[in-house]
Protein backbone atom coordinates (compact mmCIF):
# COMPACT_ATOMS: atom_id res chain seq x y z
CA UNK A 1 0.00 0.00 0.00
CA UNK A 2 1.14 3.32 -1.07
CA UNK A 3 -0.44 5.55 1.82
CA UNK A 4 -1.02 4.08 5.18
CA UNK A 5 -3.19 5.57 7.95
CA UNK A 6 -1.25 5.66 10.82
CA UNK A 7 -2.16 6.74 14.85
CA UNK A 8 -1.99 10.26 14.81
CA UNK A 9 1.43 11.80 15.12
CA UNK A 10 1.75 15.28 16.57
CA UNK A 11 5.21 17.00 16.39
CA UNK A 12 5.99 19.25 18.69
CA UNK A 13 5.89 22.02 16.37
CA UNK A 14 2.85 21.03 14.92
CA UNK A 15 1.52 20.64 18.37
CA UNK A 16 2.11 24.30 19.49
CA UNK A 17 0.55 25.64 15.62
CA UNK A 18 -2.84 25.27 17.53
CA UNK A 19 -3.67 26.48 21.38
CA UNK A 20 -6.16 22.82 20.99
CA UNK A 21 -6.85 19.74 19.30
CA UNK A 22 -10.21 18.42 18.63
CA UNK A 23 -9.33 16.38 15.84
CA UNK A 24 -6.36 14.63 14.29
CA UNK A 25 -5.35 11.79 11.76
CA UNK A 26 -1.99 10.80 10.27
CA UNK A 27 -1.42 9.33 6.60
CA UNK A 28 2.01 8.46 5.86
CA UNK A 29 3.56 7.72 2.90
CA UNK A 30 7.49 6.85 1.42
CA UNK A 31 9.59 9.55 -0.47
CA UNK A 32 13.42 9.78 -0.56
CA UNK A 33 13.15 11.52 -3.46
CA UNK A 34 11.52 15.25 -2.84
CA UNK A 35 12.23 17.67 -1.07
CA UNK A 36 9.47 18.35 1.67
CA UNK A 37 8.64 21.69 -0.15
CA UNK A 38 8.47 19.67 -3.15
CA UNK A 39 6.08 16.97 -1.49
CA UNK A 40 4.34 19.61 -0.36
CA UNK A 41 3.36 21.01 -3.38
CA UNK A 42 2.97 17.68 -4.59
CA UNK A 43 0.10 17.04 -2.34
CA UNK A 44 -1.61 20.26 -1.75
CA UNK A 45 -0.74 22.46 -5.01
CA UNK A 46 -2.46 19.89 -7.55
CA UNK A 47 -5.30 17.73 -7.41
CA UNK A 48 -7.19 15.09 -9.13
CA UNK A 49 -10.30 16.22 -10.59
CA UNK A 50 -12.71 14.39 -8.71
CA UNK A 51 -10.85 16.63 -5.49
CA UNK A 52 -11.21 19.65 -7.54
CA UNK A 53 -14.65 19.14 -8.03
CA UNK A 54 -15.48 17.92 -4.26
CA UNK A 55 -13.90 21.39 -3.65
CA UNK A 56 -15.99 23.21 -5.55
CA UNK A 57 -19.02 21.88 -4.02
CA UNK A 58 -17.39 22.04 -0.70
CA UNK A 59 -16.97 25.84 -1.51
CA UNK A 60 -20.69 26.27 -2.89
CA UNK A 61 -22.18 24.94 0.39
CA UNK A 62 -20.06 27.07 2.52
CA UNK A 63 -21.26 30.10 0.48
CA UNK A 64 -24.18 28.94 1.57
CA UNK A 65 -23.91 29.03 5.51
CA UNK A 66 -21.52 32.08 5.28
CA UNK A 67 -17.99 29.86 5.86
CA UNK A 68 -15.49 31.84 3.79
CA UNK A 69 -14.51 30.25 0.56
CA UNK A 70 -12.54 33.07 -1.53
CA UNK A 71 -8.73 33.26 -1.72
CA UNK A 72 -7.15 35.22 1.31
CA UNK A 73 -5.56 38.98 0.58
CA UNK A 74 -2.58 38.41 1.60
CA UNK A 75 -2.63 35.14 -0.80
CA UNK A 76 1.01 34.67 -2.52
CA UNK A 77 2.95 31.51 -3.53
CA UNK A 78 6.23 32.61 -2.72
CA UNK A 79 7.83 29.57 -0.52
CA UNK A 80 7.95 31.46 3.13
CA UNK A 81 6.07 31.73 6.47
CA UNK A 82 3.06 33.89 5.23
CA UNK A 83 3.35 32.44 1.46
CA UNK A 84 0.93 29.58 0.70
CA UNK A 85 0.85 26.73 -0.93
CA UNK A 86 -2.36 25.69 -2.72
CA UNK A 87 -5.04 26.90 -0.46
CA UNK A 88 -2.95 26.43 2.61
CA UNK A 89 -0.84 29.24 3.79
CA UNK A 90 2.68 28.58 5.63
CA UNK A 91 2.74 29.04 9.46
CA UNK A 92 6.46 27.52 9.95
CA UNK A 93 9.13 25.64 7.93
CA UNK A 94 11.79 23.72 9.54
CA UNK A 95 14.42 21.42 8.44
CA UNK A 96 11.94 18.46 8.96
CA UNK A 97 8.61 19.58 8.62
CA UNK A 98 6.54 21.98 6.98
CA UNK A 99 3.13 23.23 8.75
CA UNK A 100 0.17 24.94 6.63
CA UNK A 101 -3.26 25.51 8.06
CA UNK A 102 -6.13 28.54 7.31
CA UNK A 103 -7.75 29.77 10.36
CA UNK A 104 -11.38 30.93 10.24
CA UNK A 105 -14.58 31.82 12.12
CA UNK A 106 -15.34 28.12 12.55
CA UNK A 107 -12.59 26.44 12.84
CA UNK A 108 -8.53 26.47 12.79
CA UNK A 109 -6.59 23.87 10.60
CA UNK A 110 -3.11 22.86 10.24
CA UNK A 111 -1.85 20.54 8.09
CA UNK A 112 2.32 18.65 9.20
CA UNK A 113 4.46 17.71 6.84
CA UNK A 114 7.05 15.53 8.42
CA UNK A 115 10.04 13.61 7.73
CA UNK A 116 11.34 11.09 10.04
CA UNK A 117 13.46 9.98 7.64
CA UNK A 118 12.69 6.19 8.30
CA UNK A 119 13.40 3.64 5.29
CA UNK A 120 9.71 3.49 4.72
CA UNK A 121 6.66 5.58 5.23
CA UNK A 122 8.96 8.74 6.14
CA UNK A 123 6.55 11.02 5.68
CA UNK A 124 3.78 11.90 8.02
CA UNK A 125 0.73 14.04 7.15
CA UNK A 126 -0.99 15.04 10.11
CA UNK A 127 -4.06 17.07 10.03
CA UNK A 128 -5.42 18.81 13.29
CA UNK A 129 -8.20 20.87 13.61
CA UNK A 130 -9.09 23.28 16.54
CA UNK A 131 -13.25 23.65 16.84
CA UNK A 132 -14.14 27.48 17.33
CA UNK A 133 -17.66 27.24 17.68
CA UNK A 134 -20.67 24.39 16.76
CA UNK A 135 -20.53 25.36 13.34
CA UNK A 136 -16.73 23.97 13.11
CA UNK A 137 -18.34 20.69 14.60
CA UNK A 138 -21.11 20.53 12.48
CA UNK A 139 -18.69 21.36 9.88
CA UNK A 140 -16.28 18.71 10.41
CA UNK A 141 -18.94 16.10 10.76
CA UNK A 142 -20.53 16.64 7.54
CA UNK A 143 -16.90 16.71 5.79
CA UNK A 144 -15.44 13.61 7.74
CA UNK A 145 -16.73 11.33 5.65
CA UNK A 146 -14.98 12.56 2.98
CA UNK A 147 -11.58 13.72 4.76
CA UNK A 148 -9.86 10.82 4.95
CA UNK A 149 -10.55 9.60 0.89
CA UNK A 150 -10.06 12.86 0.05
CA UNK A 151 -6.63 13.26 2.00
CA UNK A 152 -5.67 9.63 1.15
CA UNK A 153 -5.45 10.58 -2.59
CA UNK A 154 -3.72 14.00 -2.28
CA UNK A 155 -1.55 11.95 -0.25
CA UNK A 156 -0.33 9.37 -2.97
CA UNK A 157 0.13 12.29 -5.26
CA UNK A 158 3.58 12.60 -3.72
CA UNK A 159 4.57 8.74 -3.27
CA UNK A 160 8.13 7.53 -4.69
CA UNK A 161 9.01 4.14 -5.33
CA UNK A 162 12.02 3.82 -2.37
Amino acid sequence: MKVKKEIPFISSLAFQSLDHIDFSDTFSITNHKNTLKEISILIFGTSKKWVKKLFDLRNFIVKIIGIKEQKPKDYNNEFKVGGYIGLFKIYDISKDEIILGLNDSHLNFRVSVYNNKNIKYNIKITTLVKYNNTKGKIYMKLIKPFHECVIKSMVKQAYSKP
